[in-house]
């Protein structure tokens, strides 16, 4: 099995473990569009209290590759997504993060 594949997996147990129901040809091409990040231990994961980070998931995801303004709905998007993953979950990892971005801001047209 791939590297990518086994990313995969741990994205389905992750997801069904938190009871959220996703599109897995969608969510293959947020992990795709994450690059060589996914496969290192540390840049595979949102780290949701550092505000350093959060801005880099801002300008870097949300306006540069999703094409969004630079508005507070950004921060209540990113905010929603970390509830729904659960703000003491240690395992916000950056596709699920970004898929369930994708699909807040409704920019699944993107991947198409």
């Amino acid at each position: 099995m791939s590297k990518f594949q086994e990313c995969l997996e741990t994205y389905d147990k992750e997801f069904k473990k938190l009871k959220i129901k996703y599109d897995d040809k969608l969510l293959s091409k947020v992990a795709k569009g994450c690059g060589p990040s996914i496969y290192n231990k540390d840049s595979s994961k949102v780290s949701s209290g550092d505000p350093a980070e959060m801005d880099r998931v801002r300008k870097n995801f949300l306006i540069k590759k999703l094409g969004l303004k630079d508005t507070p709905k950004l921060d209540e998007g990113m905010a929603a997504v970390v509830t729904q993953l659960g703000k003491s979950n240690r395992n916000k990892y950056r596709a699920m993060f970004y898929y369930l971005l994708v699909k807040h801001f409704r920019k699944a047209s993107m991947y198409k």
